[in-house]
C-alpha cells in the first residue's frame, strides 16, 4: 500500500475561510464525549495529586480561593475558544486562530507554546502514572518495598517510557477507540474521587489534624501576599490545563461549529466543582500543617493522596484510590496525545512544521506520525529532566504555568482582534467576543510576566539550576526563546507559511443578517 499523501486539500467553508480538510474522521465526537475527553486530559485525580502540594505550600488554607482564581481566566478564555471555533473549526485551534488574527509569526510561536505544553504534561503524567502503578502493586502484594521502585531512576525511566509507548499506541488507533477507553477510565476516577471527598468530610472530626470548615477559604482578597497569590494561581492554572482538547477535535465533532465550545465549557465547570469538593475535603481532614499527614508536609508535597488513602477509605478503598489516580494519569496520558498530534498535524498541513506531520493514517484516520513524534520527544524530555532534577514534578508544573499563560493568553487576544469588525454589533458580541476574552487575556498576560520574572530565581520550583539560571526558567521561557530561533531557521528554508501563502491573515466577512 502506498503512503497517503501528506498534502491536505484546501476547502472553502461557508464563511469563506481557507482552512484545510486534513483527512480526519468526521462526525464522531458529540458534546458529552468531547467533555469526557476534556476532563480526561485535565485528569482531576492526577492533577490534584500534582498540584495540591504546590498550592498549599504557597497559600495554605486559601487553596479553594486559588482554584477559583485559576478558574476565572480559564472560564473567560473558554468563551474565546468557543467563538473562534464557531467561525473557524480547525484542529490547529490556537495556532490556526492566532495566525489568522495576528499573522504567521505570532501564530507559529503560539503553536510552539501549545506543543511544548503538551510535551511537558505528557512527561509529567507518565511520571505520576509510574508512582501510582507501583503504589498500587505495593498495596496488592502487601509489600511496601515495591512502592520504592518508582524512586529508582533506571526503573522509573524504563517504566515511564513503556507507559508513553502504550498511550501513544492507543491514541494512534483512532478517535473512537479513544472515546471508549476514556468513558471507563474517567467514570471510574470521578466516582472514586467523589467517594473519597465525601468520606474525608464525614470522617474529618476523627482526624487529629482536623480543621473546621470556613468560608474564608474561598476569599482570595485577604491573608495573601502578591507573590504567594501568583505562585498559587500558576499552580491553579496548571490544574485546569487540557480542557481545550475539545477544541482540537472540532473537525471530528458531530457539529464542528457548536459541539467543541459546549464541550469545553461543560468540562471546565465540571473540573472546578470537583477541585473545590476535594480541596475542602482534604483540608478538613488533614489540615495544611507540615507534620504527619498535613498537606504542607514536605514528605507529602508530591503525593498528598498517599498518606490519606487508607485512613479515609480503608485498605480496599485506598487501593481503589491508588488505582483511580493511576487510571487518571493513564487516561490523560492517552488523551493528551490528541491535542499534541493534532496541533502538529495542523502546523504540518499549513507548512509551519514539516509536511510529514500532516500524514493521516488511511485506516484509523488519525495523525499517526505526529503521535509517534510526540511520544519520542516526550520520552527524551522526561529522561533529560529526570536526570537533571530530583523534583521534576515541581519544576515541570511551574514551567507549564508559563506555557499555558503564553498560548491561552494569545488565543484570548486573538479572539478580540479576529472579530474586531463586529464586536459592537450585539450584546452577545460585546460580552463573549470582547469583554470575556479581553479580561481573560489580561489576567493570563499578567501571570505570565510575573511567573517568568519569578522563574529567573535559581531557588524557584525545586531550586534546581543550570549555570546559575533556574531550571523552571529554562523549561518555561527558555524553550519559548528556542522556538523563536527554530522559527527563523524554518522560515529561511520553507517561507511559504510566513508569506501567508498557506494560511492567510484574513478577517472573516461579517455574518449574514
Amino acid at each position: 500500500m502506498s503512503a497517503p499523501d501528506p498534502t491536505p486539500t484546501v476547502v472553502t467553508t461557508h464563511q469563506g475561510s481557507d482552512l484545510l480538510d486534513k483527512g480526519l474522521a468526521t462526525g464522531k465526537v458529540g458534546t458529552f464525549a468531547g467533555a469526557v475527553l476534556g476532563v480526561s486530559c485535565v485528569a482531576p485525580g492526577y492533577t490534584l495529586t500534582a498540584s495540591i502540594g504546590v498550592i498549599v505550600a504557597a497559600v495554605g488554607l486559601k487553596m479553594p480561593a486559588i482554584f477559583i482564581a485559576g478558574f476565572i481566566p480559564m472560564f473567560l478564555t473558554a468563551y474565546a475558544y468557543r467563538e473562534l471555533n464557531s467561525r473557524a473549526p480547525d484542529c490547529g485551534a490556537s495556532f490556526t486562530w492566532s495566525t489568522k488574527a495576528f499573522g504567521p509569526y505570532v501564530g507559529w510561536m503560539c503553536g510552539w507554546g501549545m506543543v511544548l505544553a503538551t510535551i511537558i504534561v505528557l512527561s509529567n503524567l507518565a511520571a505520576i502514572a509510574v508512582d501510582f502503578f507501583y503504589l498500587f502493586l505495593a498495596q496488592v502484594f502487601h509489600n511496601d518495598h515495591i512502592a520504592d521502585l518508582s524512586g529508582n531512576k533506571l526503573i522509573n525511566i524504563a517504566t515511564t517510557l513503556a507507559f508513553i509507548a502504550v498511550a501513544a499506541w492507543i491514541a494512534g488507533r483512532g478517535i473512537t477507540t479513544s472515546q471508549v477507553v476514556q468513558y471507563a477510565l474517567v467514570g471510574f476516577q470521578m466516582v472514586v474521587l467523589v467517594v473519597f471527598a465525601v468520606m474525608a468530610i464525614v470522617r474529618a472530626s476523627s482526624s487529629q489534624f482536623h480543621v473546621a470548615f470556613s468560608l474564608s477559604w474561598f476569599n482570595p482578597f485577604s491573608g495573601l501576599a502578591l507573590g504567594a497569590f501568583i505562585v498559587g494561581v500558576t499552580g491553579s492554572i496548571f490544574a485546569f490545563w487540557g480542557w481545550d482538547t475539545c477544541l482540537t477535535l472540532g473537525e471530528e465533532s458531530k457539529d464542528p461549529e457548536k459541539t467543541p465550545g459546549r464541550a469545553g465549557l461543560l468540562a471546565v465547570i465540571t473540573i472546578l466543582l470537583t477541585y473545590l469538593l476535594v480541596a475542602v475535603a482534604v483540608m478538613m481532614y488533614a489540615g495544611v500543617g507540615d507534620k504527619g499527614i498535613g498537606l504542607g508536609a514536605t514528605a507529602n508535597s508530591e503525593n498528598v493522596f498517599k498518606p490519606l488513602a487508607n485512613p479515609v477509605l480503608g485498605s480496599f478503598g485506598g487501593l481503589m484510590l491508588f488505582l483511580a489516580i493511576f487510571a487518571s494519569s493513564v487516561a490523560s496520558l492517552q488523551t493528551t496525545f490528541l491535542p499534541a498530534a493534532r496541533t502538529m498535524l495542523a502546523m504540518g498541513a499549513y507548512g509551519a512544521f514539516p509536511r510529514k506531520l500532516a500524514t493521516v493514517h488511511p485506516r484509523f484516520m488519525v495523525p499517526t506520525f505526529a503521535t509517534v513524534v510526540s511520544a519520542i520527544v516526550t520520552s527524551v524530555f522526561y529522561v533529560a529532566v529526570k536526570l537533571l532534577s530530583e523534583h521534576a514534578l515541581w519544576d515541570t508544573i511551574a514551567a507549564l504555568g508559563i506555557m499555558i499563560c503564553w498560548y491561552y493568553g494569545i488565543t484570548a487576544f486573538a479572539c478580540v482582534w479576529f472579530f474586531r469588525r463586529e464586536l459592537f454589533d450585539s450584546v452577545h458580541n460585546i460580552v463573549f467576543k470582547l469583554v470575556f476574552p479581553l479580561l481573560g487575556g489580561i489576567i493570563l498576560a499578567t501571570v505570565f510576566v510575573i511567573s517568568v520574572k519569578e522563574s529567573l530565581n535559581p531557588d524557584s520550583g525545586s531550586g534546581t539550576s543550570v549555570g546559575g539560571i533556574g531550571l523552571v526558567f529554562i523549561m518555561g521561557f527558555g524553550l519559548l526563546l528556542l522556538g523563536a530561533v527554530l522559527m527563523l531557521i524554518w522560515r529561511s528554508a520553507h517561507p511559504a507559511f510566513f508569506r501567508g501563502e498557506t494560511l492567510s491573515r484574513d478577517t472573516p466577512p461579517l455574518p449574514e443578517p
